[in-house]
């Protein structure tokens, strides 16, 4: 059975400290980066302690993307949100 993680949790003074929220704080770690490349990602679901992206721009074809999602994102987003097991591109 599938399981959806995260439909958002904030605390008393605002901050959301959703799964999702995390994965996004990771993102903006790495996005940087991908930007000077041309391209952003965009987290579409957690489910199953998986995150699914998408690689827009010219990530979304490039041949080196599949090393930037996994040397790059996965590392960053499970190093910040460690109930992530795996990142994977749709």
């Amino acid at each position: 059975m599938s399981s959806s993680t995260d439909v958002a949790s904030s605390t008393a003074d605002g901050t959301d400290h959703s799964v999702a929220a995390r994965i996004e704080a990771a993102l903006d770690l790495v996005r940087p980066a991908i930007h000077r490349d041309g391209g952003d990602v965009w987290l579409v679901s957690v489910e199953d302690d998986v995150a699914y992206v998408q690689m827009i721009g010219a990530c979304g074809g490039c041949p080196a993307s599949n090393a930037t999602l996994k040397q790059g994102i996965e590392a960053a987003v499970r190093a910040h949100v460690p109930e992530i097991t795996r990142v994977e591109q749709i």
